[in-house]
């Protein structure tokens, strides 16, 4: 504001300084024209009086702003001053407040203080009373204080076995109730879905002929005939007192066959010598061999399955002529390859990758004449040499259980051959093979520590123990049947499952005299 009043004198002063040299110079230029000069007074005066009035009313608005611009601060000054006026009135509430919670705070402190004592006072009159109580307990009961532990401890262990066995018994009860019921919906679907007819179709080694003089022309001259039939073949021809008849011997179903077939067209065309019998041996084998590769082929069509390898597909043929309690195998293979799908189907899992393992399930079967091991092993390996997951490779090792299965599938595949098997007229066996499973399974669970006896029932299908109720109590019986699942598992070849039952009974015996 200062500036501005500086510079409207200026400029009045320049106005009044130019008027007058203006003046000058018209008196200098006009000193004979009185007139002109008398002129340029008069305008000289004009801009003189216009300057000091605008002069005035620029002071005059300088002095307004001036007064507008202090009423402003002012107002701006006494504002600032409310406000600090409040905080102080603020900070002086804070203090009195702290001061208050400080006067609580000490207070507080003090009451804690007291408290303690008083606990610390207690705490001591509770730990005397606890070694007077102990004292007199152990007067009384005559124990010490570590025995009188060791006896609370071994009540509590007893007490927290017999709660848990309690509360498993209640589990697996509930768990094996609804596992049944839905095991039994699923396989009763799957078996409908699948209800193939069974015929027990027994290889016979025993070939028919047609007169006794043929067993003459099948041994020939000094035996040359036979010989050269079994070593063509690899199959033993045995010739007895049997009328009419030869047996055949060997461990190679396929070759068995070959030589069946190959012996009956020689006895039906009469002509019996080592050339013919070579010649017309290996036209059996190469027939045999399409044969070989047709059933399997049509056991792949059948269940579906894709990329198989043609070696793979050439073993699966070979189980044509390979039997299992009277069942042939590849019928069951594609029996279980179906009944797995089925079941896998139902639970949600892939349905072709259990059909692919159900029909591979039993391809170790094929050479396991040949290979050391069991055919759940070598069928694993000859899976993983033509190429197959490692899943279907493992459930395949898996599915008798020799090893831990990784997977459901290769559970899921053993109950499918359980199911394959147990059918009504599947299979069959003979009656001292059947004694003989009766015994070893009575056995095995008579070998168990407090097993009274055990029966065998409904044809093995169910074992019942009965155990000594006083060497084994009831949270007992659940582990002792688990025991001996397992070990009828680990050691025993059988059908379908077996049933396990542990009867343990106490029973009072008095006479009246």
């Amino acid at each position: 504001m200062n500036e501005i009043i500086i510079g409207l004198v200026a400029l009045l002063l320049g106005a009044a300084l130019g008027g007058g040299l203006f003046l000058l110079h018209a008196r200098s230029q006009a000193g004979r024209d009185g007139r002109a000069l008398a002129a340029a007074q008069s305008e000289a005066q004009n801009i003189l009086r216009d300057a000091r009035a605008a002069a005035q009313e620029q002071t005059l608005k300088a002095r307004e702003e001036l007064d507008r611009e202090l009423r402003e601060r002012r107002k701006e000054a006494s504002e600032a001053d409310r406000r600090i006026g409040q905080r102080e009135a603020s900070l002086d509430r804070k203090a009195e407040l702290l001061d208050r919670k400080s006067e609580e705070t000490v207070k507080k402190e003090l009451a804690m203080v007291g408290r303690e004592r008083e606990l610390h006072k207690l705490q001591a009159e509770l730990d005397e009373l606890k070694r007077l109580s102990h004292q007199e307990l152990q007067r009384i009961a005559g124990l010490s204080a570590e025995q009188a532990k060791a006896m609370l401890l071994q009540q509590l262990e007893d007490e927290v076995k017999a709660d848990a066995a309690s509360m498993s018994r209640r589990m697996l009860e509930g768990a094996r109730e609804n596992a049944e019921r839905e095991a039994r919906r699923m396989i009763g679907i799957a078996v409908e879905r699948c209800a193939s007819s069974h015929v027990q179709t027994a290889t016979s080694c025993t070939l028919t002929l047609p007169s006794e003089d043929m067993k003459g022309r099948i041994i020939g001259r000094e035996g040359r005939n036979i010989r050269a039939f079994e070593a063509a073949t690899g199959i033993n021809v045995l010739i007895d007192d049997t009328p009419q008849a030869v047996v055949l011997s060997g461990f190679d179903p396929v070759r068995r066959e070959v030589a069946r077939i190959a012996l009956e067209r020689l006895v039906a065309d009469g002509r019996i010598n080592p050339a013919r019998i070579e010649e017309e041996v290996a036209k059996v084998q190469a027939e045999l061999e399409e044969t070989i590769r047709q059933a399997g082929e049509e056991a792949v069509a059948r269940t579906g399955v894709v990329g198989v390898h043609p070696d793979l597909v050439r073993m699966l043929g070979r189980l044509k002529f390979r039997h299992s309690y009277a069942q042939n195998v590849l019928d069951h293979s594609v029996e279980v390859s179906h009944l797995a799908g089925m079941i896998a189907a139902e639970m949600g899992l892939n349905q072709q990758r259990a059909k692919r393992i159900g029909l591979f399930h039993d391809v170790g079967k094929a050479v396991d004449h040949e290979v050391e091991g069991s055919h759940a092993g070598i069928g694993s390996n000859l899976l993983k040499k033509f190429g197959e997951s490692d899943e279907v490779c493992q459930a395949v090792a898996a599915h008798h259980h020799e090893t831990d299965g990784t997977s459901v599938y290769g559970t899921l595949v053993s109950a499918a051959d359980a199911i394959s098997a147990s059918r009504p007229g599947a299979r069959s066996e003979s009656m001292e093979l059947y004694i003989q499973r009766l015994e070893k399974l009575e056995t095995l669970a008579n070998a168990f520590p407090g097993v009274e006896k055990s029966y065998a029932l409904q044809a093995g299908r169910e074992i019942r123990v009965l155990v000594q109720p006083d060497k084994v109590n009831d949270g007992d019986t659940t582990e002792l049947a688990r025991q001996i699942v397992r070990k009828i598992e680990q050691e025993l070849q059988y059908p379908g499952q077996i049933k396990v039952t542990v009867v343990r009974e106490t029973r009072v015996t008095e006479f009246a005299k």
